[in-house]
């Protein structure tokens, strides 16, 4: 029984997300077998959604000191260190910061206008029409709503939905930005509550 190898997603360092954020550092350079991450995509990370620009194979003497700064190294030299500890072809990145993961920015905002509230309720009203179980994104958000945070089998169990097709409709009430899932179990974000509010 082989593991299977696992394709581990861009991540960076706190100092780097900082540097980020602030635009000093627009350049990645990672040793990869196949790219994680490609041109036109984007990544999520705790300071909001990278774009990604180009992903190109590269070399180490096609590196230049002013490429390695852009990606937070001091010299040329200290990036050729740190990519000759890792296997695999080399990568240059590049990024750039497109704003705050949408979906987070979506949660927070629990002030909903009436035009704002009817887009959502019509949403919703097509997810249900849509479903074979019925009318269910009521009594989900109700569900989450009266049991935040317990495990989704329990969630299930109480809410008399189907575990995994549970899970898999949450997400979508998620990418509205009505709930926040955790390591156990969800909660309603602020738009969730306020969208409760309305429909109770």
């Amino acid at each position: 029984h082989h593991s299977l190898p696992v394709r581990l997603p861009m991540l960076f360092r706190v100092a780097t997300l900082q540097k980020i954020k602030s635009g000093e550092i627009t350049l990645a350079f990672r040793r990869w077998k196949r790219p994680t991450v490609q041109a036109g995509g984007t990544l999520t990370t705790p300071i909001g959604l990278l774009a990604i620009h180009k992903v190109d194979k590269t070399t180490f003497g096609s590196i230049t000191s002013s490429e390695a700064r852009r990606a937070g190294f001091a010299s040329k030299a200290e990036l050729v260190d740190e990519l000759r500890s890792r296997t695999g072809s080399i990568y240059r990145i590049e990024f750039e910061l497109a704003g705050a993961d949408p979906r987070i920015e979506l949660r927070q905002a629990n002030r909903l206008s009436g035009d704002q509230l009817e887009s959502i309720c019509q949403k919703l009203r097509r997810m249900d029409r849509a479903s074979r179980h019925g009318p269910w994104t009521r009594a989900i958000l109700k569900a989450i709503d009266r049991h935040p945070r317990v495990a989704a089998s329990q969630l299930a169990k109480s809410s008399g939905f189907e575990k995994d097709w549970l899970k898999v409709n949450v997400r979508k009430l998620k990418n509205m930005g009505l709930t926040i899932s955790h390591g156990v179990g969800y909660e309603l974000s602020p738009r969730g509550k306020a969208l409760l509010k309305h429909l109770k």
